[in-house]
């Protein structure tokens, strides 16, 4: 639109351009209507009004693009330039507030259709936000890492042509990147405060030549990890490929070899540290041993210790706030409970609605000591029930009490945490499909038997299962497959790596047989073997944990028949193996007639991506699988 026709017009608003946000990492996509926005209003100063956003989202429905309001466009035939102000937009039905993952155009940048200006993270996933018009970027009002941007806030200004940048008032741009980014950049700076440990903390100036031992990134998805124990202790010589400490990392726990020689100075992560960041400084190393005593005379305790004591007594002083507040109400069973325990009412804090008193409430400053015993003149007084004699009130302490200390806290191993994050992950990010099927195990005992007494060679059961689920991956190439989260399609795998599920103290591992296809079966079970022994013991390295086509977890030493396994991602599925049981069934003998016989079944379920699987390569697969069962002696081929 020219300017020339809003010369009767001092300033115009309209609504703005829309923008499509497109998911990066989640596995299904939740879409919204365009929304509707109200015509914003401009002050006479020029000063741009938060537009009022109606009903922001409908409904849901798939296959579709989510069309997002990016702000306001603005036109003036004196002051400033045509521009459009962008704000944060509502990515999800839920979200309030989100935070700027990173932008991806720089200010000056051209803007064409379909780039992506930023990166958002929402509560539900990150998104990449892509523009629709063309431009230019005239200035960013929130910076990278802001958090907890209300939706509706300005985060970035555009304009129409690169000599317009110059020509926007500080007026559009100084107030609010100041007002806005003022919270922002002190959540950024406590949070980097809390969560890494800097060497400024540290006067370098005092102290000799030195390098300062960062937590290493030992996996691909490690971002925080644990100090289990220190080879190295404070003064001891390091050369070069030495260890210095075991870390445990999401995956195992692994030795930390040092690259250079040196002295250990200063340990500033102690053996047994938690959730150390990837990047924290944990020692100080020196050249010589005489810089050994400049170092710790200038560092003193570790930088673990200093930051957790704010975090103590930022807790301290809520629990002293909540011990002095007050309640307006009180529940019968708290009532009670005070009344028999003779507590001071007073002393205990409420978490009802409307300053409500609640049993779980006392319960709790029972178990803490918190509440205050009354003295005798202060005590509430409740008088019997006719119906129900004095006894009913006595001191002994209540069922619910006694249950409180009936259990224990057993702290996760950074192993389970991990474990626990990517089973919630597969279960909400992949549309899981089971199938269940029941295979003869007969042949397969007889086999087993037949290699055990004519050659010698002793394996499992679950080795043969190894096997015959890794020929018919190959017979199915299509179920040897992930799904690929960025180009949103099916990637083939070029080699059939199984993993297998194997429980340890710390959680569960998954080691993998790589191209179990053309291993024998011998050379499988030494390769279990070897390899459930290293995961017990913490001693797997990455590449004997990381990657693997497909998985097998298998239960049948277990009074299981049948369970159902969650897919470990980017996997395609997962085959849950049961126990076999004996049972009577109708079988075809040689003339073709029916009769009772007594056969060995497992029941077998496979949980697969329905991205990748759907019925026709499952049933293909399933019978390659059943085949393989039924002639063991095609593994053989």
């Amino acid at each position: 639109m020219a300017l020339s026709r809003l010369r009767h017009h001092p300033v115009i608003s309209r609504a703005p351009s829309l923008l499509r946000a497109r998911l990066l990492s989640s596995t299904f996509r939740s879409f919204s209507r365009n929304s509707k926005l109200q015509n914003s209003i401009v002050e006479d100063g020029g000063t741009l009004l938060r537009p009022r956003l109606f009903s922001p989202f409908n409904g849901v429905r798939n296959q579709s693009e989510l069309k997002l309001l990016s702000g306001i466009r603005c036109y003036s035939s004196a002051e400033p330039p045509a521009h459009i102000v962008i704000g944060m937009p509502a990515l999800s039905p839920t979200m309030m507030h989100g935070n700027i993952a990173k932008w991806r155009k720089k200010e000056g940048d051209k803007i064409e259709v379909g780039d992506i200006i930023c990166e958002i993270e929402t509560d539900k996933a990150t998104l990449e936000f892509e523009s629709l018009e063309e431009g230019f970027l005239a200035k960013i009002l929130v910076p990278d890492g802001a958090k907890d941007v209300p939706v509706g806030q300005p985060i970035a200004i555009t304009v129409e042509d690169l000599n317009d940048i110059q020509n926007i008032p500080e007026s559009v741009l100084g107030g609010s990147e100041v007002k806005e980014t003022k919270s922002t950049q002190s959540d950024v700076k406590t949070e980097d405060t809390v969560q890494k440990s800097s060497p400024e903390k540290i006067d370098a100036s005092k102290l000799p030549p030195h390098l300062f031992i960062e937590m290493p990134a030992l996996s691909p998805t490690m971002d925080q990890g644990n100090i289990a124990r220190w080879r190295k202790q404070e003064g001891d010589k390091i050369e070069v490929g030495d260890i210095i400490c075991e870390i445990e990392t999401d995956k195992a726990t692994l030795e930390f070899e040092c690259l250079e020689e040196g002295y250990l100075a200063k340990i500033l992560a102690p053996e047994g540290s938690k959730d150390v960041a990837v990047g924290q400084p944990i020692a100080i190393t020196v050249e010589g041993p005489a810089d050994i005593e400049a170092v710790k005379s200038n560092v003193s305790g570790n930088l673990a210790t200093k930051e957790a004591k704010p975090a103590q007594h930022a807790t301290h002083d809520k629990e002293v706030k909540a011990q002095k507040s007050s309640f307006s109400r009180i529940s019968p069973s708290a009532k009670l409970l005070i009344a028999q325990h003779k507590l001071d009412a007073s002393s205990i804090a409420a978490s009802g609605a409307r300053g409500t008193l609640l049993k779980s409430d006392v319960l709790d400053a029972i178990k803490a000591g918190t509440g205050a015993v009354k003295s005798s003149s202060s005590e509430l007084k409740t008088p019997p029930s006719k119906s129900q004699p004095q006894t009913h009130t006595s001191l002994s302490v209540s069922p619910e009490v006694q249950q409180l200390d009936s259990y224990v806290d057993i702290p996760n191993s950074q192993i389970r945490k991990i474990i626990a994050k990517r089973l919630i992950e597969s279960k909400q990010n992949i549309p899981h499909l089971y199938l269940s099927t029941d295979f003869i195990l007969d042949p397969l005992l007889s086999f087993r038997k037949e290699l055990k007494d004519k050659f010698g060679v002793k394996v499992s059961v679950n080795d043969i299962v190894i096997k015959t689920v890794a020929m018919a991956l190959r017979n199915v190439p299509k179920a040897n497959a992930f799904w690929d989260d960025n180009k949103g399609e099916i990637i083939l795998c070029d080699s059939v790596d199984i993993s297998i599920a194997v429980s340890t103290e710390k959680g569960l591992m998954t080691p993998i047989v790589k191209n179990a296809d053309h291993k024998s079966i011998s050379s499988i079970s030494m390769e279990i073997k070897e390899l459930a022994e290293k995961a017990r013991a913490g001693k797997l390295t990455p590449n004997e944990f990381q990657g693997g086509t497909f998985s097998i977890s298998n239960l049948g030493m277990f009074p299981v028949d049948q369970f159902c396994a969650i897919i470990n991602p980017p996997q395609s599925g997962i085959l849950a193996v049961g126990r076999g049981n004996t049972v009577v069934e109708p079988v075809f003998d040689e003339d073709g007639i029916e009769k009772p016989a007594v056969v060995t079944k497992m029941n077998v379920t496979l949980s697969a991506d329905h991205r990748i699987f759907d019925g026709e390569i499952a049933g293909d697969f399933l019978g390659a699988l059943k085949s393989n069962f039924s002639d063991i002696r095609r593994l053989l081929i």
